[in-house]
């Protein structure tokens, strides 16, 4: 299962599914850098510090930051769905179809209805 860094916009609902299923989550909270208004980039950096996958919905900055660094340990972003469930999974589908997640960028898109 995946090393995952959760951003401060991941929903506590997924992160508490995506544990079920497995996935060792770190989030910024718990990591006591949430709430301080951090650079992506320094997001970024502090995930490769603990060879970990960030987890974010800010994929527009996010998806900038994979352009310019491709030495990181990935980077899963994802379109906000309401129903967390059904979010964590799509997540962990996402995850599970790439055995190496060093230096991939993995979008994640509610479908469309």
């Amino acid at each position: 299962m995946a090393r995952l860094y959760a951003d401060e916009n991941v929903p506590a609902r997924v992160i508490a599914r995506l544990r079920k299923l497995g996935h060792d989550v770190l989030t910024a909270l718990e990591d006591g850098r949430a709430n301080k208004s951090i650079d992506d980039e320094i997001v970024l950096e502090r995930s490769i510090q603990l060879a970990r996958c960030v987890l974010t919905n800010n994929r527009k900055h996010f998806h900038r930051l994979h352009k310019i660094h491709h030495d990181h340990f990935g980077i899963l972003t994802f379109t906000t769905d309401i129903d967390a469930n059904a979010l964590a999974e799509r997540i962990d589908t996402g995850l599970g179809a790439n055995d190496e997640l060093e230096g991939r960028l993995i979008r994640v898109v509610k479908p469309k209805t």
